[in-house]
């Protein structure tokens, strides 16, 4: 049976939702050491995403940019996005173990934890592979979010540590469903988009579980305070998402090209547009507090 990645945006029974998801898991679920062809060279014709996801796209900095250059540019920044996304499962990992480690190991929320600990350690070796064939570097994020980040997966717990979680796959999802029909877009960044679109929809209804029934009962203040600390979270990896040397790695004046991706309205739309399933679940749930919104709408989320 073929299982479509929207199956999990929708509310499922509370009773039997886990149960689901692990048999989904067990259903659809890749390999892609396998799944991906490795092996082909790469077209240098093809992008690394869909150029109107680049940073740049739309600026008159864009306009004078070759052609050349705008392929090198988008597969630079889908190189930073898979760094980032990396370095952020890297921590989810860390939280997903934190919150299980005296769970009860029959239960389903236990055994759904752990698989999707194991798709993460898939995805991270599926990102790093594809990082190394289109020859990017090893973009990371600047060393006071790295320091500060040990924070968060150290002490986050129950709806915060869900709550980041939700939010860093949740940017990337309506990314990725364009990269992975992008026909000009390289077969590696679709396939390994497919995925990990597929496999994170499940990941995405787990967090949506887990935060309401962490919620469940909370008063205003924790609302508040968990509403901030996610936000910030957002804040963070939505910041971190595109690395600057990416500019001046392709060929282009460093200065001028974040003062042009800094004012991209066309950029700004497509991250809002991104992120209306989300917000709409956060509002559902208490935590788009004004704090929080402030912090969204500082990375054009919201």
């Amino acid at each position: 049976m073929t299982i479509a990645p929207d199956d999990f945006r929708t509310a499922l029974d509370a009773d039997d939702e886990l149960a689901r998801l692990l048999t989904s898991s067990q259903k659809l679920s890749y390999d892609p050491q396998t799944e991906v062809d490795w092996d082909t060279p790469l077209d240098p014709a093809h992008y690394g995403l869909n150029p109107e996801w680049s940073t740049l796209y739309g600026t008159e900095l864009w306009d004078e940019m070759t052609q050349e250059q705008r392929v090198a540019l988008t597969r630079h920044e889908v190189g930073s996005i898979m760094s980032t996304g990396i370095w952020f499962e890297m921590i989810l990992q860390q939280m997903l173990l934190r919150e299980q480690y005296t769970a009860d190991v029959t239960g389903s929320e236990f055994q759904f934890a752990l698989t999707e600990i194991a798709d993460e350690c898939r995805h991270s070796l599926m990102f790093a592979r594809a990082c190394q064939a289109m020859d990017v570097p090893h973009y990371v994020p600047a060393r006071p979010v790295v320091e500060a980040a040990r924070g968060l997966k150290s002490l986050a717990k129950a709806e915060v540590a869900y709550g980041a979680i939700l939010v860093a796959e949740e940017i990337l999802d309506v990314m990725q469903r364009d990269w992975m029909r992008g026909e000009d877009v390289l077969p590696i960044v679709r396939t390994t988009s497919k995925i990990h679109v597929v496999e994170e929809a499940r990941h995405m209804k787990f967090a949506r579980h887990e935060i309401r029934e962490h919620l469940a009962g909370a008063g205003s203040l924790r609302r508040r305070q968990s509403a901030w600390v996610i936000a910030t979270a957002a804040y963070v990896i939505v910041k971190s998402m595109v690395n600057p040397k990416v500019y001046e790695n392709v060929g282009l004046d460093r200065t001028r090209a974040l003062a042009a991706a800094k004012d991209n309205e066309h950029h700004h739309n497509l991250m809002r547009l991104s992120c209306v399933h989300l917000m709409d679940f956060l509002s559902e749930v208490g935590l788009l507090t004004p704090a929080a919104m402030r912090r969204y709408r500082a990375v054009h989320m919201l």
